[in-house]
Formats: C-alpha cells, sequence, structure tokens
C-alpha cells in the first residue's frame, strides 16, 4: 500500500445502498419465526440454517438470541447481538430473553479479549430510529472491542476508519475462538 488507498472491500454493499449489509446471494429460510419481517436481515440471520451461517456474520444462536459480526462495523470484531424475535423494545422481551441476551455480549466480550486481545468495550443499545437505530424494528446491541491507542474506533484519514482485518477472516476465528470458550 502506498499510504493513499485503503482496501475495505465490505463497505461496497452500504456505497451501493444495501445498507443492511446482506450479502449478494439470497438466503430464504425454510420458516420464519412468529412476528418476523422477511427484509430484516437479524429475523434471517436468527433463522437460516447453519450452513448459511458464514455468509450472514452468525457467530452464534441460542434459545433466545443471535451473534453476528456487524457488516459494517466501527472496529475490528464489531459484533451485534439481538433477540430472536423481531422486537422494537426491552419491554416486552421475556426475563430469559434478557438474561441471555446479556450473557451473551458477556460471553463475546471474553472470547474477543482472548483471541483479539481486546482491552476495552464499547457497548450500545438505540432504542428507535430518533436514537440512532439502523434497524429500529428489531433491537441489537452493539459490542465493539476496544485497544489502547486505537484513537476513538481506529485512527482515521479524511473520515476513514480502517480495519485491519477482513470479516471473512475475523469470522474464522471468532468461531473457533467462540467454539473453545464455554
Amino acid at each position: 500500500m502506498d499510504g493513499e488507498r485503503l482496501w475495505a472491500p465490505w463497505r461496497l454493499g452500504y456505497v451501493q445502498g444495501r445498507e443492511s449489509g446482506e450479502p449478494s446471494v439470497t438466503i430464504a429460510p425454510s420458516s420464519w419465526r412468529a412476528g418476523a419481517q422477511p427484509e430484516c436481515f437479524l429475523c434471517r440471520a436468527a433463522v437460516a440454517a447453519p450452513e448459511h451461517d458464514r455468509a450472514l456474520g452468525v457467530l452464534e444462536r441460542t434459545a433466545h438470541a443471535v451473534v453476528l459480526l456487524n457488516r459494517f462495523p466501527y472496529s475490528n470484531g464489531h459484533l451485534l447481538v439481538a433477540p430472536l424475535d423481531h422486537e422494537a423494545g426491552l419491554a416486552p422481551l421475556d426475563p430469559a430473553t434478557l438474561l441471555d441476551l446479556q450473557h451473551r455480549i458477556a460471553r463475546w466480550c471474553a472470547v474477543m479479549t482472548a483471541s483479539m486481545e481486546a482491552r476495552g468495550f464499547n457497548i450500545g443499545l438505540n432504542l428507535g430510529s430518533v436514537a440512532g437505530a439502523g434497524c429500529p424494528g428489531h433491537l441489537h446491541w452493539h459490542v465493539v472491542p476496544r485497544w489502547p491507542g486505537d484513537v476513538n474506533f481506529m485512527a482515521t484519514v479524511a473520515g476513514v476508519r480502517v480495519l485491519p482485518q477482513s470479516l471473512d477472516a475475523l469470522w474464522e476465528q471468532l468461531t473457533a475462538a467462540g467454539a473453545a470458550t464455554p
């Protein structure tokens, strides 16, 4: 690299208007959860067959939650943790779902601390479009790993964030680390 070019292949979908970050291949599940929205990438990730996990960036599914890579990450390792059900607010979630979501956040922070040497995390939830939710109908937490000297989501040049690893390589690393971490 000559210092004037940055390669960020995952940004093409964003530039082309596929803001959900969906892969270019159409993945239709055999069945949907009650209340699911077929156009919602989180609803699709919640019910997709395991052979589609890599294409969708799914790292883990439990009885209540799904964990996946953010297709337009703020930082290397940026994850989304969402309930399986298409729900916009916290109040309708049952206690088991709320607890499982928090366990997923804690677990994946531990996985990224061990496998990526993350030294801290920004964890956030935007409720509603006026609060900045990009997918306001399906709530989800952002889990963003941080490192010393990353200058608030990595140093930038002309507003461009630099991510040192492809999403595919990150999926490989975190899938292996997640399988080894209880």
